[in-house]
């Protein structure tokens, strides 16, 4: 048997072989993904079928106004505007229903409830982004003090704004509080936030200091 054969003959086994592996990697992939679609329609038939449920015992997230530094920059136009924002959401119902589906709170609040939910998440996502802002102007404007109020206040509702996390760490490292990023880290840890894991990938690189205190 020539040496040519062998080889053109292995050469047909290994290709044989391989269309096999990734027809049956294929049939595995097509059986998995038929699997929770099948799973989400189930869990979503099951939702649509809850009744209306209270509210009341949501986690409504509370806008200190009194504990913001709401006088800061006041003949800023853009402070103002933020301020104004914060003001009117601290009226409204808010809530942080990040890393929840409508499928979960329709299982959780019933589906009659998933408009007024939808607004109450909206009211959250607004606040977070606007905090943030409001932050970056007072930085700008040499504000430490009154920015790491703002920011903390952000952290401790739960936003998953990365650059909120970002700014307090660098905040907190310029007076050697490594201790405080410490803590920054074990708060991102919690996150529902598809944003946690690069969160806390990136405090924990910049801050390898913080690691004497908590490393995850």
């Amino acid at each position: 048997m020539s040496l040519k054969f062998l080889a053109s003959l292995f050469i047909f086994i290994v290709f044989v072989y391989t269309i096999l592996v990734v027809a049956q990697n294929t049939r595995r992939q097509r059986a998995l993904t038929e699997k929770k679609e099948q799973e989400f329609w189930d869990r979503e038939k099951k939702a649509n079928s809850v009744r209306k449920k209270p509210l009341d015992g949501l986690d409504y997230v509370k806008i200190p106004l009194e504990k913001l530094p709401m006088n800061a920059l006041s003949e800023d136009e853009k402070a103002r505007e933020y301020k104004e924002l914060l003001t009117y959401l601290s009226t409204q119902p808010v809530v942080n229903l990040t890393g929840f589906t409508n499928t979960d709170l329709k299982l959780e609040y019933g589906t009659a409830n998933i408009t007024p939910l939808s607004q109450y998440d909206q009211n959250y996502t607004v606040l977070v982004r606007t905090l943030q802002q409001w932050a970056d102007l007072l930085l700008e404007s040499g504000l430490t003090e009154d920015a790491e109020t703002v920011l903390a206040y952000a952290v401790s509702i739960g936003t998953d704004v990365s650059h909120t996390y970002y700014a307090l760490a660098k905040i907190y490292a310029g007076r050697e509080e490594y201790d405080k990023i410490a803590d920054l880290i074990l708060r991102a840890e919690e996150l529902r936030s598809a944003l946690r894991n690069s969160i806390v990938r990136t405090l924990q690189e910049s801050y390898p200091q913080a690691c004497s205190h908590h490393c995850g």
